[in-house]
């Protein structure tokens, strides 16, 4: 029984690959991807490939797939962590690790708070972890801030104001938490629970209105809808069936299940306008956002003609209105590639302008940059289309809860390398 136990859980790991991800530093002075344990990063000030500098480790900086990267909201800090149970600090201004902080379990989502003071991450077993900068070692120790209590917590945000931090996880759930002033003794007091979306939560994303500052949150999920949010109530204020209004999906629901969730979305112009990407959606759909009327309608629909291109993450440079995406897996079964990247770069995003996708010479950085992002120019277009279908393989085998029967629990039990903090 045990044989057939590690072979099932063998086929498993099989296809849980790793998508790729992006980030754009809020000036527009670098842009990352991450893909597998990769770590690229392109510095446009001097045009070039950007060398990072660990002094704890040789390099791979990450020895196992990178799961979240982001900048702070100042661009003073980068983090990135993942699968080896390593979050690390760099400084965007020499792209050196200012910390490695090691975490027990597999970490699934990282933020910055926007007063670039404290980091905080989750992991797979529904914990929330959070790191103080204001501490001069090297090697810091994270804190428990609150839990989700086994459900793997897939986004984490601070509010531009800084008094909640808002997880979502895998059991269709958004909670609302009230950041206290002293962060290291928990946060414990919830503000509210966003609740309505029928499958996992994926991302979220807030819209920076100046009139209201804190309060509009935007959610995607598997269940292929975008929803608009009170978060100081939790009340729910409009629900866009995207993958319906993109035409991916008949208004009966009759699909595969799972197969159009929304992947990642992010705001642009203001929070006027919301880039989505859908898992089967070849493109992106780009939503209006009425902030007064708090709704969400369908602008566009930008296909990417030409390339098997689904976008597994999305990016805004609010200093030149331009929206960066990339696709890829690391790992990709079948195929000799260690990690797959494209990159992609849509000009024009407005709510008069034609959208309009760029051409590799085109693209900010040019052969140069897609050479250090994606660790070559081309790559076979069909892989692709592989690429896709095992991230759709992988976040099922993530994120859609799975119940094991007896001999399966015991099994991944006695395999377990949760990895225990020293005091």
């Amino acid at each position: 029984m045990d044989e057939e136990v590690a072979a099932s859980e063998s086929r498993k790991e099989t296809t849980e690959v790793a998508p790729a991800l992006i980030a754009v530093h809020p000036d527009g002075h670098h842009v990352a991807v991450a893909v597998g344990p990769d770590l690229r990063v392109f510095n446009f000030l001097s045009n070039s490939a950007v060398s990072l500098l660990d002094e704890s480790v040789n390099q791979p900086f990450h020895k196992d797939n990178i799961r979240a990267i982001r900048f702070g909201a100042k661009g003073k800090l980068f983090v990135s962590a993942g699968d080896d149970k390593t979050l690390k600090i760099w400084s965007p201004e020499n792209w050196k690790c200012i910390s490695t902080v090691l975490s027990e379990k597999r970490v699934t989502a990282v933020a910055i708070s926007n007063d670039g003071l404290y980091v905080c991450f989750a992991d797979k077993f529904g914990l929330v972890w959070i790191v103080d900068l204001n501490k001069n070692s090297h090697d810091k120790k994270p804190i428990p801030l609150l839990s989700h209590y086994c459900s793997i917590i897939t986004s984490l945000e601070f509010s531009p104001d800084n008094r909640y931090i808002l997880s979502a996880d895998r059991d269709f759930k958004i909670r609302v938490t009230n950041f206290p002033k002293n962060p290291l003794n928990g946060a414990h007091e919830i503000q509210s629970f966003c609740l309505g979306h029928t499958e996992f939560v994926s991302c979220l994303a807030f819209v920076p209105a100046q009139e209201n500052p804190h309060s509009l949150l935007l959610s995607g999920s598997g269940d292929s809808t975008v929803r608009l949010w009170d978060i100081t109530s939790g009340a729910l204020l409009y629900t866009c069936e995207v993958a319906i209004k993109a035409g991916l999906l008949e208004s009966n629901g009759n699909a595969e299940e799972h197969d159009h969730a929304v992947t990642d979305l992010c705001t642009t112009l203001d929070g006027l306008l919301v880039a989505v990407a859908i898992q089967s959606l070849q493109g992106i759909v780009l939503l209006s956002c009425n902030v007064s009327a708090q709704t969400l309608s369908v602008a566009k629909v930008v296909s990417i003609a030409g390339e098997n291109f689904v976008p597994t993450c999305l990016a805004n440079n609010p200093s030149t209105r331009e929206l960066w995406m990339v696709t890829g897996v690391s790992s990709l079964p079948g195929y000799d590639y260690p990690s797959l990247s494209r990159v992609l770069v849509i000009s024009g995003v407005d709510v008069e302008q034609e959208p309009v996708v760029l051409g590799d010479d085109k693209i900010p950085g040019g052969i140069k940059l897609l050479e250090t992002l994606q660790g070559t120019a081309s790559f076979d277009d069909n892989a692709f289309l592989v690429a896709a279908e095992a991230v759709k393989a992988a976040m099922c085998n993530l994120l859609i809860k799975k119940q094991y029967p007896f001999e399966n629990r015991e099994y991944r039990k006695k395999t377990r390398n949760d990895r225990k903090l020293k005091e």
